[in-house]
C-alpha cells in the first residue's frame, strides 16, 4: 500500500514541533552528562566512568526502559530495552559514554568539562563525541512520548575510546538481548553544516608499539658518538621508512581502493583540518581516498628524554606508538603482520627491533541498499528541509560496528552522527553545532516512525 505523503508531511511537522519543544531539556541533560569527566584511559579516575554510566542509566529509565549496567571485565556499559507493538521491528540505538582525555587546559578556549556556548556551538570535551549521541537517542524516545512505534534497545558502551576490549565478552554474555533488525550507531559525522550524511565505510585500525634497542645502557655522546648509534636516531630512521617521499604509506601488501567521487577540494581540507598555508597535504590520489579507503600511518607517541632534562648521552632504546588505519575490508591481522615485517626488515645498523600489537579493529563496508536505508534517507531529507543525505566514508574506526556486524549479519547497520567538520573531536575545543544537533534528534525520531513500517526481515509490510 503506498504511503500517504500528506500524512507523512503532517507527522513530520508535528514531530519537528515536538523536538523543538524538547530541545531545552535535552540540552540541559546533555550539559549535565558532559560535566562528568568520564575519561576511560587507565591513568584517569575511573569513578567518573562509573558515574557517567549511572547517569546514562537514569536518563533511559526516565523514558520507561528496563535498564541494567553490565561489566564484563571492563568499563561499565548500559543496556536498556522497551518492547514495541506486536509485529514491529526492534531497533538498537548505540552510543558511548566515555570520552577522550582533555589534553592541556591551556589549549582550550573554554573550561574543558563545563559546556559553554559560543555562537551556534557548545564547547566541552565529550559534548559531541559521544554524549550528544546518547542524547539524540533520548530525544527521539521523548519525541514519541516514551512509547516509540518500534521495539527499542539502547546500548551505551563505556570504553569505546580505549578500544572496546571487553566488547566481545559483552556480546557473548548479552548478545541475545541486543538482537535487533536494525542498528543506529550515533558516533560519526555529517558532511557539512546543513548537509546530512550516512557513513557507509569505516577504516580498520592497528596500533603497535615499536622498540629499537641499540645498547644495554646509555653512553657518553662525546666519547662514543660517531661510531656507536643511539636508540632515538635509529628509531627516527626506522619511522622514516614508513612513508615514501610523497607521503604515501610505504608498507607493502596493504589494501587500497578509490573512494566515492564527492566534491572535496584542498581548500575544503585546509578549512576542515586547519592545515596552514604552506604545509602541503601528504599522499597521492584523491583526497577522499586518502582519508577513507587508503591506509594511513601516524606516530602518536614517542618515549624520549625531554629537551629540558636530556643528558648528553647516547640513548640506548627508542620506543614509539604507531596508529595505522586500514582499508575498510582489510584484515587487521594481515595488516599487522605486514607492518611487523616492514619494521623488522628495515632495522637500521643491525639494531634489534621488537613490535608489539597493542590493539586492532576491523573496518566496515555497508551494503547501503534496502528499506532500512530508504527509511533513513527519507528521515534525513525531511529533517534537513529537503537536503538529501550524502553517503560518506570515515577514516576513523569504530570497533563496535565490525563486532556487531559479525554477530548479527542480518541486521541493517546505519552509522549516523552528530559531528561536523568543525567539531574537533579528540582535540582541544571540541564542540557541537546546536542547530545540527536538533536536526539529528528530529531525524532519529522520524527514522523510528518509518522503521515501524518495515517487518522483522527489513521488508515493507504493505
Amino acid at each position: 500500500m503506498p504511503h500517504d505523503t500528506d500524512a507523512d508531511a503532517v507527522r513530520t511537522t508535528d514531530l519537528a514541533a515536538r523536538v523543538r519543544q524538547l530541545m531545552p531539556g535535552v540540552r540541559s541533560d546533555l550539559e549535565a552528562l558532559t560535566r562528568i569527566p568520564s575519561v576511560s584511559l587507565d591513568s584517569f579516575d575511573q569513578q567518573h566512568v562509573e558515574d557517567s554510566a549511572q547517569a546514562t542509566a537514569e536518563l533511559l529509565r526516565a523514558e520507561g526502559l528496563q535498564v541494567r549496567v553490565v561489566r564484563e571485565g571492563g568499563r561499565p556499559a548500559v543496556i536498556g530495552h522497551r518492547p514495541g507493538p506486536e509485529g514491529a521491528p526492534t531497533v538498537l540505538l548505540y552510543a558511548h559514554h566515555d570520552v577522550q582525555p582533555p589534553g592541556d587546559d591551556q589549549d582550550w578556549d573554554t573550561p574543558v568539562f563545563e559546556p559553554t556556548q559560543v555562537g551556534d556551538r557548545l564547547y566541552a570535551r565529550g559534548v559531541a563525541d559521544d554524549k550528544a549521541g546518547i542524547m539524540a537517542h533520548v530525544a527521539a524516545l521523548r519525541a514519541h512520548g516514551g512509547a516509540p512505534p518500534v521495539g527499542v534497545t539502547v546500548f551505551v558502551e563505556g570504553e569505546e575510546e580505549v578500544g572496546s576490549d571487553s566488547l566481545p565478552a559483552i556480546l557473548d554474555e548479552h548478545g541475545e538481548s541486543l538482537r535487533c533488525d536494525a542498528i543506529v550507531l550515533a558516533d560519526s559525522h555529517n558532511w557539512k553544516i546543513g548537509v546530512p550524511a550516512l557513513t557507509t565505510t569505516l577504516r580498520g585500525m592497528v596500533r603497535v608499539v615499536v622498540e629499537v634497542r641499540v645498547l644495554e645502557h646509555g653512553l657518553h655522546s662525546g666519547l662514543y658518538g660517531g661510531a656507536v648509534p643511539d636508540g632515538l636516531t635509529a628509531l627516527c630512521r626506522l619511522l622514516a621508512t614508513l612513508h615514501d617521499d610523497a607521503g604515501d604509506v610505504a608498507v607493502p601488501g596493504l589494501r587500497t581502493s578509490e573512494a566515492a567521487d564527492l566534491d572535496f577540494t584542498e581548500e575544503d581540507l585546509r578549512a576542515d583540518a586547519g592545515l596552514p598555508d604552506g604545509v602541503r597535504p601528504i599522499g597521492t590520489g584523491s583526497l577522499l581516498s586518502r582519508l577513507w579507503t587508503r591506509p594511513s600511518m601516524t606516530v602518536i607517541g614517542i618515549d624520549a628524554p625531554s629537551v629540558d632534562t636530556a643528558a648528553n648521552l647516547l640513548t640506548p632504546v627508542g620506543r614509539a606508538k604507531l596508529s595505522m588505519r586500514l582499508h575498510p575490508e582489510e584484515d587487521p591481522a594481515v595488516a599487522a603482520q605486514a607492518l611487523r615485517s616492514h619494521l623488522e626488515q628495515h632495522a637500521p645498523w643491525g639494531c634489534a627491533v621488537d613490535v608489539e600489537v597493542v590493539d586492532d579493529g576491523a573496518g566496515f563496508a555497508a551494503d547501503a541498499r534496502g528499506p532500512v536505508y530508504d527509511a533513513a534517507r527519507s528521515a534525513f531529507r525531511d529533517a534537513w528541509g529537503g537536503v538529501d543525505a550524502v553517503d560518506i566514508g570515515v577514516g576513523g574506526s569504530i570497533p563496535f560496528v565490525a563486532a556487531f556486524a559479525e554477530r548479527f549479519p542480518d541486521a541493517a547497520i546505519l552509522v549516523t552522527g552528530v559531528e561536523d567538520p568543525d567539531t574537533r573531536a579528540h582535540a582541544a575545543n571540541e564542540s557541537l553545532h546546536l542547530g545540527e544537533f536538533e536536526r539529528v534528534c528530529l531525524a532519529e525520531a522520524l527514522l523510528l516512525e518509518r522503521l515501524a513500517r518495515t517487518g522483522h526481515d527489513g521488508s515493507h509490510d504493505g
